[in-house]
Formats: structure tokens, sequence, C-alpha cells
């Protein structure tokens, strides 16, 4: 069998701004709440008078709700995981992590209820107006959690922080609001406690749940994405780690193998032993399209790195150009490996063989 490799099919980029968009919508979303709790205390001052800051308040909404439409927009656009323009706007029925991605279509269904009240306040009048209004308060922790079930950087630092400081905003705004409360004081204290209570069990969520290993198949991940990470799985883990140096080179040998995905697409496996200036092995596994010219389009990819001795490394490929592929990993310590790849495939048989050159980043 030959398998020919095209370079990647460009959807990084899509990942890269679904990713990027559905930050910015949380933090919009924090700092909008915080201004709508400001506007209810009638906060003001002399730089920013109280109708600035309702002003503010509403165009934060819009802009989130223009980044929402990015995130939106290629969440579906990004073919590897199956989520449909459905998804975005009816809850809990998606094939891909459904309750986590429906919190997020629920978050959307309110804003955008928010958003056709206000502009239809004229009309149902001040009171039914503040009374949806109160969804506001629903929005923000519905899209926290959906940021935090469904995505793929929970575990990743920038994204604990933005939701640590996002929870520590709005925490501060609601224990504002409940001193300034006109209601008794033994209710005040009661939802304060149920605040901290609920902010609390959050944590408890974060860190048993989308912090710990596992994470991805106990959200709902189709078994079809999974096994992307089950094939670059170590049977042995190496118990020491030794030092790469900064720059090595190995031969490479083993096999290609190719295989028929879900949606017409095709799976691709190279799996190869390291010989020479170090020795282990490397595991690429990619998927895309399959090209008139016998070639494969990647839409989706993951590698695996081992030398002896060594932690496993593990990342996806950057570049994709005919047999030349370039790779980026790390190890479980921080670790960064630049992979360079100079495959050859056989005509006729699955036999595979090349040259590897690794650079620590």
């Amino acid at each position: 069998m030959t398998v020919a490799l095209i370079a990647a099919g460009g959807s990084k980029w899509l990942w890269y701004l679904t990713r990027g968009s559905g930050a910015v919508v949380l933090v919009l979303l924090t700092l909008s709440l915080c201004l709508g709790i400001a506007g209810t205390l009638r906060w003001r001052s002399k730089r920013l008078p109280q109708f600035t800051v309702a002003d503010l308040h509403r165009n934060l909404t819009l802009l989130a709700l223009a980044f929402l439409g990015i995130h939106i927009a290629t969440s579906v656009a990004d073919t590897y995981a199956p989520i449909g323009l459905k998804d975005a706007v009816v809850p809990f029925t998606s094939a891909y992590r459904p309750f986590w991605l429906g919190l997020g279509a629920l978050s959307f269904d309110l804003m955008l209820a928010l958003i056709v009240t206000s502009l239809l306040r004229a009309r149902i009048g001040l009171r039914t107006w503040r009374a949806v209004h109160w969804l506001a308060y629903g929005c923000w922790p519905l899209a926290l959690f959906h940021s935090l079930g469904t995505g793929s950087d929970p575990r990743t630092e920038w994204l604990q922080v933005l939701a640590a400081v996002s929870v520590a905003l709005v925490l501060a705004a609601v224990a504002v609001r409940l001193g300034r409360s006109r209601v008794e004081p033994a209710l005040r204290l009661a939802g304060g406690a149920a605040t901290l209570i609920a902010a609390l069990l959050a944590v408890v969520w974060f860190e048993t749940g989308p912090n710990a290993s596992g994470w991805a198949a106990k959200a709902g991940t189709p078994a079809s994405l999974l096994k992307h990470g089950t094939l670059l799985t170590r049977t042995t883990t190496a118990t020491t780690a030794a030092t790469l140096p900064s720059t090595f080179d190995a031969n490479l040998s083993g096999i290609a193998t190719e295989s028929s995905g879900s949606n017409g697409l095709v799976d691709v496996h190279l799996d190869g032993a390291l010989r020479g200036g170090v020795r282990g092995e490397v595991k690429l596994v990619l998927e895309g399209f399959p090209m008139d010219d016998g070639g494969v389009s990647m839409t989706a990819s993951g590698v695996s790195f081992a030398a002896t001795g060594t932690s496993v490394y593990q990342g996806q490929i950057v570049q994709l150009q005919g047999q030349q592929v370039t790779a980026r990993v790390s190890d479980g310590a921080g670790h960064t490996l630049l992979l360079s790849l100079d495959l050859q495939l056989s005509q006729g048989s699955d036999a595979l063989s090349g040259t590897l050159h690794g650079t620590t980043v």
C-alpha cells in the first residue's frame, strides 16, 4: 500500500480562532455582568457617569454576541468535532459532549432573549423586560461551565487564570450587591453563604472533572475522536527521564497503514522505530480527506515520541509538505521538542523508512 501525504488542510487556524473567541466571550460576559450589577447599584463617578456605565454594559453585551457568532461559526466550520449549526441553538442534542456544549447553546439562547427584549422594551413594558433581564445572571455561569467542560484548554494555565479572575470579579460584584441590598441581614447572609458554597462546589467539580485525567471520555467525546489519544498512549512509561541533547538525529523504519474513518475521512498511522543517534519510537496519526491523486489533506493529527530512558512526548503535526513532516511535542514536565521527519514510503507495501531530526525548544 502507498500512503501519500499532502499539506495540512488549514483547519488549525479554525481551532485557534474557536478557542480565542470563546475566551474573549467569557471575558466580555464577565465585564458585562459586573457592569450590570454596578448599574443596579446606581454606581457612578465623576469620570464615568451612570449613563456611560449603562451604555458600556450594553455595548459589551453586543460585542460578546459578535464574538460568540465567530465562536459558533468556527466551531461548525472546523470539521474535526461533529458540531452542527443546530447544536449552537438547540441545547443538549450534539453528538460531541452534549451536556457541556448544551450549556453554551443555552447561554446563547438567553443572550438572544435579552437582546430581543431590550430592542422591544418599549412594547413589552418595563416590568416584563426587567423580569427577562434577570436571565443575564444565568448567561455567565453557563458560559463558564461550557468553557471548562467543552473546551480543549481546561488544564492549561492561561485558561485557569482567566476563569479564576472572572470568578473573583463576579464574586466581588455580588458581595458588593448583597452588602448594599435593602433586604433583611439574614437573607443577605444566606445569599452570600449560598454564593460561596456554589463557588467551592465549582472548584471541587473542576478538580475532579476537567482538570483530571479521563475527562474527554466522561464529557461525551465520540469514540472516533478518542481513538487518536488511545493510539498514542504507550503501553509502558519510562521511569526515568534522561536528558536529550539540544539536537539529535536518528534513522527511522517501520510501517504505514491507512484505514477508512467516519464521514468519508481517512486515518493514516505511521509507526516507526528509531536507531542511530537515539533509540526509541515515534508514532504519527493523522486524519483527513482523501485526494484525487492518492494523498490526504490533513484535518487532525497526533504525535508520540519517546527515546530510550526518556519521558513520553506528545503533540501534533505543525507542518506537512509532501513527505516532510514537522511536529511539536512536549512531555509532562514542560520540555518541548521540534521533530523534523523525512519519510520514504515504499511502493506496493506498508514499509516506512526515513530520518528524524530533533531540536529542543
